[in-house]
């Protein structure tokens, strides 16, 4: 049984927050039950506001042994995501002049799909992954993989065994990290002092501008922008000096950390913070705006797909994601509303949607039974799924693309 903590503490920086935006009690969002299951456990889903750095948050915590010792996610089960960084690693190999001399770790490295990039160029790599079960995938495609949690604690472990990084990656999980002034220091402390930080997080502008309230669940604890990284790295001796804004996962940063002294931040640090001011940042009527359209956006799913069955139509859901767990069970969407979901993970089919008990199949299934419409839960990879389906599509199959309003393609 999981635990979970309150708190009205930020996390950055230890003020207090203040609550914006409540989704009531919602089952863990990758905790797939067997098909069939009546009872699941729920957690509160409360996001919060700190005015004094702008980090937007959690105010609750769900113990990490519960959602990531055992995960159903594969990074490498999407093309896109592969492709993304290759060009990335492809990038910071010849710009870092990175050798056999070289060491780059991965925190959060799932099963390589990244560090295999590297491996193949000949460069030493280290994953950190606490799903046991992922780890295990990293290590079988020879990955040297250690299934702990990244912490201070690692990192002087690391350490003293001189396993010092040259570049240091942490895609997509820095929202997952409830000690997040210890994971920063933790990073300082395995970076080499020529080293760079590369990391990659939701952006929290994109969340608000395109309604996308669907990616929040109890696995992400913080929504970024860079205001708040900026001084929370800072506290760790580390300068971000770059960013880039990315179209992954409905829009990210991309920032570059190195350590103080290393020389002035380049214009796109400036530039972002100014706009990030002139966009209000830490203004919390932006975030109860937010709030208000969220919650009119509630009944609006409901009403698509009510009318379409309505008219005698089938509909299926694509994508047994997290964020697809948070649409379903917040907007009401069930098995009177959906047939089925489908999703090319392996881990993840045989199982059902938590909260909503919707079985979960082979994307084959929609070319077998040919519904009338799919709605997109995985929206984050339109273009690559559209592309998949394009023999469903072929047969008169229409994708419904739920946010920030319901669309038709």
């Amino acid at each position: 049984m999981a635990t979970v903590e309150h708190s009205t503490t930020c996390r950055a920086c230890g003020r207090d927050t203040e609550p914006f935006l409540s989704f009531g009690e919602l089952p863990l969002a990758n905790a797939l039950v067997p098909i069939g299951t009546k009872d699941e456990s729920r957690f509160p889903l409360m996001m919060t506001f700190c005015s004094n750095c702008g980090l937007v948050q959690l105010a609750e915590s769900v113990d990490p042994d519960s959602l990531f010792r055992h995960y159903v996610y594969l990074s490498s089960n999407s093309p896109a995501f592969l492709d993304h960084v290759r060009i990335l690693t492809e990038r910071l190999i010849k710009e870092r002049a990175l050798d056999a001399g070289s060491l780059v770790i991965e925190i959060a490295s799932n099963d390589g799909y990244l560090l295999r990039n590297y491996r193949k160029a000949g460069i030493p790599v280290l994953g950190v992954e606490p799903a046991r079960n992922i780890a295990q995938v990293a290590r079988k495609d020879g990955i040297d993989t250690i299934s702990e949690f990244f912490s201070i604690d690692l990192a002087a472990t690391l350490r003293s065994d001189g396993k010092l990084a040259d570049v240091i990656h942490a895609n997509n999980v820095l929202a997952h990290v409830p000690d997040l002034r210890g994971f920063v220091a933790g990073l300082a402390s395995v970076l080499k002092p020529a080293g760079m930080v590369v990391i990659e997080v939701p952006y929290v502008r994109d969340m608000i501008e395109k309604l996308e309230f669907d990616t929040a669940y109890h696995e992400h604890l913080c929504y970024f922008s860079l205001t708040p990284l900026v001084a929370l790295f800072a506290k760790s001796g580390l300068d971000i000096f770059r960013v880039e804004r990315i179209p992954v996962h409905g829009g990210s940063l991309r920032i570059f950390a190195r350590h103080a002294g290393g020389g002035a931040s380049e214009f796109s640090v400036t530039q972002m913070l100014s706009d990030e001011r002139q966009w209000r940042v830490r203004d919390p009527a932006l975030y109860r705006r937010f709030a208000d359209a969220v919650e009119k956006f509630r009944p609006t799913l409901r009403e698509c797909l009510a009318a379409l069955r309505a008219d005698g139509k089938s509909i299926a859901a694509y994508g047994a994601s997290a964020k697809g767990a948070t649409l379903l069970n917040y907007c009401g969407v069930d098995h009177t509303m959906l047939d089925f979901v489908v999703d090319r993970s392996a881990t993840k089919q045989g199982f059902a949607m938590p909260g909503v008990g919707l079985p979960i199949f082979t994307p084959d299934e929609l070319l077998r039974r040919q519904p009338d419409y799919v709605l997109l839960l995985a929206w984050n990879f339109l273009d690559e799924i559209l592309e998949q389906q394009a023999e469903y599509r072929r047969r008169g199959g229409q994708f419904i693309v739920p946010v920030p309003e319901p669309r038709i393609i």
